[in-house]
C-alpha cells in the first residue's frame, strides 16, 4: 500500500483530491506553478513543491518535473485528477517506470479509447452501439467515399481531440473539402496529431454519459447516468444525475447493461466515463470514453452516497470494489460550472476576488479553491467553483439552485453566476426540454 501521493493537478480537483487522501490517512504532496503559489491546494497538502512558471507547459505538463517532486518527497502513488495529464497514457507509463503507483487505468486502455478511432473499434467489438463512421480519412478520395456512404450532415472528429477542437459539422458536399482541411489543421495544432475520421451527425442529441468502475479482482459496476447535455461550443456547463430525460425503466436498463458490457470487456480498473449520444428516436450511441475522474463526478456521489476518488485511490492500492453492479440513485443532483468569465461575451475575467459569499445549507455543496483576496490567474481553465445540489426530485433540487444562486456573490472579478441565474428561472430547462443545441438558443432569446 502506497502513504504518500503527489497530486499532479490544480484548483479545486487537487484540493478534493487532498481531502480524500487525509481522510484515508494518506500523506499528500502538492506542485504549483509560481502562479499558484498561494493556491490552497498548496497550504493544506502535507508538502509541495514549485515545478515551474505560470505556464501549463513548463509546470503543469512538465513530465520531468513532476517525477523530480515525486522523488525528492518520497512520494509513490500519483494521482492526476483531471485536465492536463490525467489521459496522458505516455505519463502514465512513465510512473510505472519510476516505481510510482498510478491512481487511474492501464496506460495501454488510456491510449486505447484516447485514440477515437480505435475507441469505436473496441466499442462495436464490444457490441456497444456506434454511429456510421469511418477510421482515418487520409485523402481526398476517402473523404468523398466516406461522404457517400455516410450522408449528410455529418461530423469530422479530430482522433485525439476533445473540447470541440478539430471538430467540423458538414452540411453539404460543397464544404466537405475545406473543413476536412480545417479540422486537420486545428488537430495538429490542438494535440499534435493530424488525424480526422468521420461520423454521422445527429441533429439534436442528449449528451448521456455513464459512470463505470472496475477493479483487480474482475469486479465491475456502473453508477448510473449523468445528463450533461447544457453545453457551449462542446463545453459542459450543467450536469444532472439522474438524466433529465424521462428514460424508461428499459431504456436505463439498457443502458446500464451496455456499460458494464463495454467496461468488463477492456478489463478496466478504475474509475471511467461512457458518454452516448441519446437520439430522439430513443437510440443511443457511443461517443466516446474519458479513463479518468470527471469534473462532474460529484452528481453521482450526491445520488449514490459514495466518494468516488477515495474508491479511485483504494482500486489502485488493489482494494475490492465497495459498489454493487447494479446501484439506485436516490433523489436527483445538479451541478453547475461557477466559471471566472463575463456572463454576456463569456470572456475570461481573471483578477483579485475582493469579496466572497458562498451558498450554505442541507443539499448544497461547494467544490472550490477560492477565497477573498484570492488572485485568479489567466493562465489555466476558467472554472471558480462547482456548485452542486440535492434533493429528492428534480424540481426541488432546482428551487435549492435558484436559492443557492442568490446567496452566491463573487466580487472583483466577473462570473457566469448571472447566467446561470437566468437559466434555472427558463421554462424549457425547468421541463428537461433540451439537446446539446438548448445554450445557444437560450441565449439567442435572451
Amino acid at each position: 500500500m502506497f502513504d504518500k501521493v503527489l497530486v499532479a493537478n490544480r484548483g479545486e480537483i487537487a484540493l478534493r483530491i487532498i481531502r480524500a487522501l487525509r481522510e484515508l490517512g494518506l500523506k499528500s504532496v502538492a506542485v504549483y506553478s509560481e502562479a499558484d503559489r498561494d493556491a490552497l491546494h498548496v497550504k493544506f497538502a502535507d508538502e509541495a513543491v514549485c515545478i515551474g512558471p505560470p505556464s501549463p507547459k513548463l509546470s503543469y505538463l512538465n513530465v520531468p518535473a513532476i517525477i523530480s517532486a515525486a522523488e525528492i518527497t518520497g512520494a509513490n502513488a500519483v494521482h492526476p485528477g483531471y485536465g492536463f495529464l490525467a489521459e496522458n497514457a505516455e505519463f502514465a507509463e512513465v510512473c510505472g517506470k519510476c516505481n510510482l503507483k498510478w491512481i487511474g487505468p492501464q496506460h495501454h486502455l488510456m491510449a486505447l479509447m484516447g485514440d477515437k478511432i480505435s475507441a469505436r473499434e473496441a466499442m462495436e467489438k464490444a457490441g456497444v452501439p456506434i454511429l456510421p463512421g469511418t477510421g482515418m480519412i487520409e485523402d481526398e478520395q476517402q473523404l468523398y467515399a466516406a461522404a457517400e456512404r455516410i450522408g449528410f450532415p455529418l461530423i469530422l472528429k479530430a482522433a485525439a481531440g476533445g473540447g470541440g477542437r478539430g471538430m467540423k459539422i458538414v452540411f453539404d458536399k460543397s464544404k466537405l473539402l475545406s473543413e476536412w482541411h480545417t479540422a486537420r489543421t486545428e488537430a495538429e495544432v490542438g494535440f499534435g496529431n493530424p488525424a480526422v475520421y468521420a461520423e454521422r451527425f445527429v441533429t439534436k442529441p442528449r449528451h448521456i454519459e455513464m459512470q463505470v468502475v472496475g477493479d483487480t479482482h474482475g469486479n465491475y459496476a456502473q453508477l448510473g447516468e449523468r445528463e450533461c447535455s447544457i453545453q457551449r461550443r462542446h463545453q459542459k456547463l450543467v450536469e444532472e444525475a439522474p438524466s433529465a430525460v424521462a428514460l424508461t425503466p428499459e431504456k436505463r436498463a439498457e443502458f446500464q447493461e451496455t456499460a458494464l458490457r463495454a467496461v468488463e470487456s477492456l478489463g478496466y480498473q478504475s474509475l471511467g466515463t461512457l458518454e452516448f449520444l441519446y437520439d430522439e428516436d430513443g437510440s443511443f450511441y457511443f461517443m466516446e470514453m474519458n479513463t479518468r475522474l470527471q469534473v462532474e463526478h460529484t452528481v453521482t456521489e450526491e445520488v449514490t452516497g459514495k466518494d468516488l476518488v477515495r474508491e479511485q485511490v483504494l482500486i489502485a492500492a488493489g482494494e475490492k470494489l465497495s459498489i454493487t453492479p447494479k446501484n439506485k440513485a436516490r433523489g436527483h443532483s445538479i451541478e453547475l460550472r461557477i466559471n471566472a468569465e463575463d456572463p454576456t461575451t463569456f470572456a475570461p475575467s481573471p483578477g483579485v476576488i475582493t469579496g466572497l459569499n458562498m451558498p450554505g445549507g442541507r443539499g448544497v455543496r461547494v467544490d472550490t479553491h477560492i477565497y477573498e483576496g484570492y488572485r485568479v490567474p489567466p493562465n489555466y481553465d476558467s472554472l471558480l467553483a462547482k456548485l452542486i445540489v440535492r434533493d429528492d426530485s428534480r424540481a426541488t433540487a432546482i428551487a435549492k439552485l435558484r436559492r443557492s444562486l442568490q446567496e452566491f456573490v463573487v466580487l472583483g472579478i466577473k462570473t457566469n453566476i448571472p447566467f446561470f441565474r437566468k437559466l434555472v428561472d427558463d421554462r424549457e430547462f425547468q421541463d428537461g426540454d433540451f439537446d446539446t443545441g438548448f445554450v445557444a438558443r437560450f441565449l439567442e432569446r435572451q
